[in-house]
């Protein structure tokens, strides 16, 4: 177990360097400034600096925005995401547009107990992806904190300078709510499920999921595979795929995950028909067939109706759920059936009492799609990168740098 901010003492007029995930996306305004769209990930912050406020510190934010490459870009400005978390907290947060070490230090100099400032794309240095042990830049942003909080699950899978190596040198380190929530709830889900435990794991690629699909065959009862990856498990059994995606090289892998389920007890559970089409834009012509009859010329696209009430059967007599990746090319309005109608298991199963972990960013992004408030699900991580990474059961450098309990 990591400490958290709960196990804090006294911090009133402390310095809180607190590293986010707010990498948000933005569209441009007739004007040339910038909104954010989708304020989810701000929000998803809210509670840890609520917290840190009512406590008195002072709360200075690193967050990373795009890939500017490790040198200020106006492209990259986090001043936009600034302008919406003052929005989001209803008070003015302080944005610090000098760079450290060039004036940052002198305009956090007045910050007063309780208020928020953010710093400026922590990714404008090189300092802060360099792979190397070197911690000059991480000393030098440890000057502006007294302690450190690290509520970026969503980029806890980057040994970064903000994510890692700062909690190394900055004492105490501890985690946000938010970490403390996709720790915990992950955790529980992949380490002590209530059973049935289900896993749906979905998307275009085997060989993205390999190490997910290896982990959770040691750990579920049912494996629901779907989406793209599903048609080179069915090439691999001698089924015709047609022009659906596929990955010959992990025919291999296909095969061996069946073989280690079938020893476990494990029961896949696969697509029986699917929507196939001959035009991926949706405009051409589709129709439903069994999943290993796909002619030449024509590509799966999204499960069959047979296929959702399988799997909505097989979810629905389940007290743990794990989603990762969706069951179609869900972001065709032509191709969401399936996709929808998992996600709708999902949610019943959870109305009844089953606990459900949503992760990765496709999946959250067609529950949204679908107008799905985050209520329905008892919890639907932040994290892309980072929850695939925990799911698979690999150390997230941003998590084992932070104090043990």
């Amino acid at each position: 177990m990591k400490k958290s901010i709960k196990d804090l003492g006294d911090i009133k007029g402390k310095r809180a360097l607190v590293r986010v995930d707010i990498n948000v996306p933005l569209e441009n305004n007739i004007n040339g400034s910038k909104n954010v769209t989708d304020d989810t990930r701000i929000q998803a912050i809210v509670p840890t600096v609520k917290y840190l406020r009512e406590k008195g510190a002072k709360i200075i934010l690193m967050a990373h925005l795009g890939r500017p490459k490790g040198e200020p870009n106006p492209e990259f400005t986090l001043a936009p995401v600034a302008k919406k978390l003052s929005e989001v907290l209803g008070e003015d947060v302080l944005f610090v547009s000098k760079l450290i070490g060039q004036g940052a230090a002198e305009e956090l100099a007045n910050l007063k107990d309780g208020q928020v400032a953010l710093l400026e794309n922590i990714r404008y240095y090189k300092a802060e992806e360099a792979k190397d042990d070197d911690m000059t830049f991480a000393n030098e942003l440890a000057k502006l904190g007294d302690f450190y909080v690290n509520d970026a699950f969503g980029a806890a899978h980057r040994n970064h300078t903000s994510t890692a190596k700062l909690a190394k040198v900055l004492k105490p380190a501890v985690a946000g709510f938010l970490m403390e929530k996709e720790i915990e709830s992950l955790g529980k889900a992949l380490n002590n499920p209530e059973r049935p435990f289900t896993a749906i794991v979905g998307g275009a690629k085997v060989s993205t999921k390999i190490g997910v699909l290896e982990n959770l065959i040691d750990k579920v009862d049912n494996l629901i595979i779907g989406g793209g990856m599903a048609y080179t498990f069915v090439k691999a059994n001698g089924g015709s795929i047609g022009n659906s995606i596929c990955e010959p090289d992990q025919m291999d892998v296909a095969k061996e995950v069946e073989k280690k389920a079938a020893e476990k007890g494990v029961k896949i559970v696969m697509a029986k028909d699917v929507l196939i089409t001959d035009d991926f834009s949706g405009n051409g012509t589709n129709k439903i067939v069994a999943v290993d009859q796909i002619p030449d010329g024509w590509e799966g696209v999204d499960a069959g109706p047979e296929t959702q009430k399988l799997f909505a059967d097989v979810i629905k007599s389940s007290k743990t759920i794990l989603w990762n990746g969706p069951v179609g090319a869900f972001e065709n309005d032509a191709f969401t059936a399936g996709t929808k109608s998992t996600a709708q298991a999902v949610a019943e199963a959870t109305k009844a009492g089953a606990i459900s972990v949503l992760g990765g960013g496709d999946t959250v992004a067609a529950v949204k799609k679908y107008g799905m408030s985050d209520s329905l699900f008892t919890h639907i991580s932040t994290g892309g990168g980072a929850s695939l990474e925990f799911i698979e059961g690999k150390v997230l450098p941003g998590v084992a740098a932070l104090d043990d309990k």
